[in-house]
């Protein structure tokens, strides 16, 4: 492993969509410089007054060629942007050997670049938002306690559902608050996931939605993405066998009889027709400034070992949004700022991280996380 390049104090936090809050203040109160690029200079500064930021971050408009003129190594890049544009960013810091931050999930096309980002010195860190990000350091910290209570050979099952969701339910049981294109191109895409001990894949998500108690209150959730890697990214013993193991999304009761019309586009559309289609729900279904939005995240580990005896722990994160800030950008940006923060005090190695990746730091990240006014409660049963 290659020595990691020192932090230089200077982050540049590209992008102000409607998931950067409150992290990006809490950035301007520990690191030395921050500048926020933006589409044009204008909205960027646009961006600062609406966050009250104005004069502790500096405005810029973004392209690549003029990010790339200002990068010094140590610098620290923070990717606001689509996921795909993660890649560019990328190459870039690792030309500057300035370090990359963002709240995605890993691509291909980042894991191509990590050997030459660790050859180079820098820390890649990703899925440090809300989920990826929080989720991640819930699980951790389950498996562990799990792992103290219980012995060698047992059963389990794992659930972790999220969702972003109206904190005043409308008929269509949903608000869009980031691209609808990303929304409906996630239900087109086939989740992986365990369930009765055996491997199933869903090729339409949304066929496998079924209710879902949370702390009383009955949800909708269904699988999403590829839940299978997940097993040996969160530590689960290999001589535990799980009867279920699935992450997915979380929605309001309701949702999948009220949005039946769109899952019928959905199976006869193409995609020109499907993005004629998210654009359309973005102009009927929007989150206005009048709406608050709740963000709910839902993380249950029950075990049984093989000579009777049982563990049971949960963690609930449901906070809702207010005039100052959403839910959704308070819980993506204010975990991604705590890992830029370790970043800038030089306690992440080079190459990859994918937010806390040991006990002891997820415990560490969600103390410092519940210290800034994160809430989210534990319940242990054993």
């Amino acid at each position: 492993m290659s020595d990691v390049v020192r932090a230089s104090g200077t982050v540049h936090w590209i992008g102000a969509g409607l998931s950067t809050g409150s992290g990006l203040a809490l950035l301007c109160d520990s690191a030395e410089r921050v500048r926020l690029w933006h589409r044009t200079e204008e909205r960027a500064a646009q961006a600062l007054d609406h966050l009250g930021l104005t004069g502790r971050a500096e405005p810029h408009a973004f392209t690549l060629d003029a990010l790339t003129a200002e990068l010094a190594p140590g610098d620290v890049v923070v990717s606001m942007l689509p996921a795909p544009e993660h890649t560019a960013l990328l190459a870039v810091c690792v030309r500057r050997q300035a370090h990359f931050a963002c709240s995605s999930y890993v691509s291909d096309a980042v894991l191509e670049q990590v050997p030459a980002a660790e050859k180079a010195g820098i820390v890649v860190l990703t899925e440090a938002g809300l989920d990826p990000g929080i989720d991640h350091l819930f699980a951790h910290s389950l498996v562990a306690r799990a792992r103290e209570a219980i012995g060698a050979a047992a059963t389990y099952r794992f659930t972790s559902y999220c969702g972003g969701v109206p904190a005043v339910p409308n008929d269509f049981r949903y608000r869009f608050s980031w691209a609808p294109a990303g929304v409906l191109g996630a239900l087109r895409s086939p989740a992986r996931y365990l369930e009765d001990g055996a491997e199933t894949t869903a090729g339409r998500p949304w066929e496998a939605t079924r209710p879902h108690v949370v702390d009383g209150e009955t949800f909708e959730v269904y699988p999403n993405r590829d839940s299978v890697p997940f097993i040996e990214q969160y530590g689960l013993p290999a001589g535990w066998k799980p009867r279920t193991f699935v992450r997915g999304t979380l929605r309001l009761e309701g949702w999948l009889r009220a949005w039946d019309a769109v899952f019928e586009e959905l199976k006869a559309g193409d995609d020109t027709r499907i993005a004629a289609l998210a654009r359309e729900l973005a102009a009927t279904y929007p989150t206005t400034d009048a709406d608050h939005d709740r963000v709910v995240l839902a993380v249950s580990l029950d075990v049984r070992g093989d000579t009777g005896e049982t563990w049971s722990g949960s963690y609930l994160l449901d906070l809702v949004g207010d005039e100052e800030e959403s839910a959704m950008a308070r819980c993506v940006s204010r975990p991604l700022s705590l890992a830029v923060r370790h970043i800038l005090s030089d306690d992440l190695p080079s190459g990859l991280n994918r937010a806390a990746e040991t006990l002891e730091r997820s415990r560490e990240w969600l103390s410092e996380l519940a210290g800034e006014g994160l809430e989210f409660t534990l319940r242990v049963d054993q």
